[in-house]
């Protein structure tokens, strides 16, 4: 799970639900000083939420672009149900686009999607091209440390333990069991509050999502959208040199950021935030002059 510099939303960031047509969403929302050039909706990964963005939002703000952070369907301060297919890829890519849609007076739309979160905007993106939606409802596409299809072989493993000490053991023995010496301080409370948070249903079928994904990659490179792909210099999750291969099918742009690893959005924000508005500032139509 990332693990985020601070949880507190800094000042002008307003934490509230986000009204769309497939309920309220839980998001962190900032807007620049001035007239928006655009808007940026981030899409957390596996066990995370929109703190995994934080220190982002008051960077991308300053940049021009309006920024949300959103909790996705059963995660942290998002209300989940019980039913496995709230949180099959389509049904959460279906969220996200509704999302959107509620933004659809907000300027262009860039989504950013880290990890199982990438995967998940993809699948948004793939259903609105499929929907023959014209113009698509996004502007362009980040994948931060999100691969072409399933996880690596290590994490498969590690998903699968999950998967089955969760429904016997229960969240909270599960946490104890990965953190057998209790971690001090406010952040660490925080990731144990979030970990109890998360609806067990969408933990569990999210995982298997992240195990049976399959490679979608010509699918997005047809959908024509402006694609931007984002790592840590080390992943555990999808190695690097796949993101590259990725990037390159994708003819996407890619950044590489020194001195992070799977979560460079929460690891180095300064840098991240750096190349994602300057990826967006350099699309057509971008205003890097504020």
């Amino acid at each position: 799970m990332s693990k985020p510099p601070f949880h507190v939303p800094p000042v002008g960031v307003r934490a509230y639900p986000l009204v769309t047509r497939r309920g309220d969403f839980a998001v962190l929302d900032v807007e620049p000083a001035g007239e928006p050039i655009g808007t940026a909706l981030l899409v957390p990964g596996y066990t995370g939420s929109k703190e995994d963005f934080i220190a982002l939002l008051v960077p991308l703000s300053a940049a021009g672009f309006r920024t949300l952070a959103v909790d996705g369907r059963g995660q942290y301060e998002t209300v989940g149900t019980r039913a496995r297919a709230s949180y099959g890829i389509g049904a959460l890519a279906e969220d996200v686009l509704a999302q959107a849609d509620a933004l659809s007076d907000a300027g262009p739309v860039h989504l950013v999607g880290h990890s199982l979160g990438g995967l998940i905007a993809r699948g948004a993106v793939l259903r609105a091209a499929a929907a023959g939606r014209v113009p698509l409802p996004f502007a362009s596409l980040t994948l931060i440390a999100s691969g072409p299809g399933r996880v690596a072989p290590l994490q498969r493993w590690k998903v699968r333990m999950l998967s089955v000490s969760l429904p016997v053991l229960g969240a909270d023995l599960v946490w104890r069991f990965l953190h057998p010496r209790a971690d001090a301080g406010e952040i660490a409370e925080f990731l144990r509050r979030r970990w109890l948070a998360n609806a067990p249903t969408q933990l569990l079928a999210t995982g298997r999502t992240l195990l049976r994904e399959p490679d979608r990659v010509a699918r997005l490179a047809a959908a024509g959208l402006p694609v931007h792909v984002v790592s840590g210099e080390r992943d555990g999750a999808w190695p690097v040199p796949s993101l590259d291969r990725m990037a390159a099918e994708l003819g996407a742009h890619r950044t590489v950021i020194p001195g992070a690893e799977h979560s460079p959005n929460a690891e180095q924000p300064g840098a991240t935030a750096a190349a994602l508005a300057g990826f967006w500032t350099g699309l057509p139509g971008g205003s890097p002059d504020r």
